[in-house]
């Protein structure tokens, strides 16, 4: 390995004693490859069975934790007792390469997919019309973090090192702490406080979970992001309030959502300072942050990591194109990574066919460009 990439393989050991061998994560990756049971499907088998070799943690797929909040078709599943051996099937793939299992627990809320919905009605924090969501009541509320700290006791019991709370991407979690999509006047809505509850009341649940098995040496992290585009949406001072209450939590990380890891404030903050480094500075050392954004490259990963803004670097895209990135990395191969998908490489990148689908459409953007289509790199 080149010496100047040693950094990124410093091992890091978590509040809880767990040391995690290195600062690389594989960032959840939505990969459509379940059954539509929520079972382990034979596409996802083949999506995460290579690429967790030489990385420090890997996450998950976004996994369902209650009917009705399905938000992607071939959404893996943590919801009945009959999934634990599915689930356990996952844990031991993920574990086989030599990285820490994550299983990100997960409810769409008012993205749930209508025809995924079993039967449920589509509820979230308050009514939608234009998603077709209802105000879920009280005992529904209650029943939505129970149903969390349930899909922790199944990880626990199918063999997975901990979870990582879905607060982020406009998700349920989310949904409830924003000022655009919760208006609720009860006790889970309103003032900044009121609204934090509810992703309080999912940590508590999921902490539960934990302390009834006993298992001090679970991970439990928390993912968010960081501001809304809408008037009422959560801005960086939103945020800045919830990390003054998550950095006091019981939590072995955070985990930033970012599209591009050098994004800059937009409201409730200093506008020419990046994201990351205000999060970073407002954790103050309590928890270590993961930090991920459009990272390909070794010289980009390592340059990100080098900011000092997070302690962990996750990897998406770039592992979506370079299962053994990390791999390459140690063995002094970075001439062999990629930044895009070759369309004639159709059995290198081991994706489920949906996914294949819409990366060769070449219109997605969260997903890695094709061949032909390489970002300009002044504009990365």
């Amino acid at each position: 390995m080149n010496p100047k990439f040693q950094p990124l393989f410093q091992p890091y050991t978590l509040n809880n004693g767990i040391e995690i061998k290195n600062r690389l994560v594989v960032a959840p990756m939505t990969h459509f490859g379940s059954n539509p049971d929520g079972t382990l499907g034979d596409a996802e088998r083949t999506f995460i069975a290579n690429r967790a070799g030489n990385m420090g943690m890997f996450i998950t797929a976004a996994t369902l934790v209650q009917d009705g909040g399905k938000a992607f078709h071939g959404q893996p599943e943590a919801i009945h007792e009959s999934q634990i051996e599915s689930l356990k099937a996952t844990a031991k793939i993920i574990q086989a390469q030599g990285a820490k299992a994550i299983l990100q627990i997960h409810h769409g809320g008012k993205q749930a997919v209508d025809e995924l919905l079993n039967g449920k009605d589509k509820i979230s924090a308050r009514a939608d019309e234009a998603t077709g969501t209802r105000e879920a009541t009280d005992a529904e509320v209650r029943s939505l973090t129970a149903a969390f700290g349930h899909a922790a006791d199944l990880a626990i019991q199918a063999g997975f090192d901990g979870v990582e709370i879905h607060g982020a991407n406009n998700y349920l979690v989310q949904q409830f702490y924003s000022g655009h999509s919760n208006r609720r006047t009860d006790e889970w809505g309103g003032s900044r406080e009121k609204r934090m509850r509810f992703p309080l009341a999912v940590i508590e649940s999921v902490l539960a979970a934990k302390t009834k098995h006993g298992r001090d040496d679970f991970i439990v992290g928390y993912r968010f992001s960081p501001e809304e585009p809408e008037e009422a949406g959560i801005t960086m001072e939103d945020t800045l309030a919830l990390i003054d209450v998550l950095k006091n939590q019981p939590l072995q990380y955070l985990h930033i959502s970012l599209w591009d890891f050098y994004k800059k404030a937009r409201r409730g903050a200093d506008t020419h300072a990046y994201r990351i480094q205000l999060v970073h500075e407002r954790i103050g050392g309590k928890l270590p942050l993961i930090g991920v954004g459009n990272l390909y490259t070794p010289s980009e990963i390592l340059e990100a990591f080098d900011t000092g803004w997070a302690e962990f670097i996750a990897l998406g895209k770039t592992v979506m194109v370079n299962p053994d990135i990390a791999t390459r990395i140690i063995n002094s191969d970075e001439d062999g990574i990629q930044r895009t998908v070759d369309p004639e490489q159709t059995d290198h990148y081991g994706f489920p066919d949906f996914l294949w689908n819409a990366t060769m459409s070449g219109t997605q953007a969260w997903l890695p460009p094709l061949k032909g289509q390489e970002p300009n790199l002044l504009d990365l």
